[in-house]
């Protein structure tokens, strides 16, 4: 079976976009991994409006990928803050290797506006696609794709013919 007799149906590439693909859930997602928690400081920080944050707090919140803590501040009502789950912080490479990209290819001439470096010696952090069995590094030439577990035929194409009737 080749990757185009592959169907796509429960493709986890196109599973994983439908939870966090939109331009709105990453960007929250950033600012929780940088440590914003509240609902004001992410509508503030990221400027969206207050139905759009909550419609993706909620999405991501309902995925699992973020939960709710209650809190309160002395003479107010009961709020609550939004932290990532380990399946949320699971994302943390991805987030890592779009950056990467971004500083490469995006950034200001300058550089990046942020750097995210080793806690224990300085050095920058980068994302790395690696070999399961300890054989390093990878680059895309020495890795190749087959089908899994739950690959299923795709549904055979109409000739040309049948298409334009």
């Amino acid at each position: 079976m080749t990757w185009l007799d592959t169907s796509t149906e429960n493709c986890t590439v196109r599973r994983t976009l439908d939870l966090i693909g939109e331009k709105w859930s990453m960007l929250v997602l950033r600012d929780a991994m940088n440590g914003v928690r509240r609902f004001d400081d992410f509508r503030r920080h990221v400027g969206l409006s207050e139905s759009v944050l909550a419609d993706r707090l909620r999405k991501l919140v309902a995925a699992g990928i973020l939960d709710t803590v209650p809190y309160s501040e002395p003479g107010s009502r009961t709020r609550h803050e939004y932290r990532l789950t380990r399946k949320g912080w699971e994302l943390w490479p991805a987030m890592i290797a779009l950056k990467q990209w971004g500083d490469r290819h995006t950034a200001d001439p300058e550089g990046p506006p942020l750097e995210v470096v080793h806690d224990g010696c300085g050095e920058e952090v980068r994302a790395a696609v690696v070999c399961g069995a300890g054989h390093g590094e990878l680059v895309p030439p020495q890795a190749r794709t087959r089908p899994g577990p739950s690959a299923r035929l795709a549904d055979p194409v109409p000739p040309k013919a049948a298409q334009r009737r």
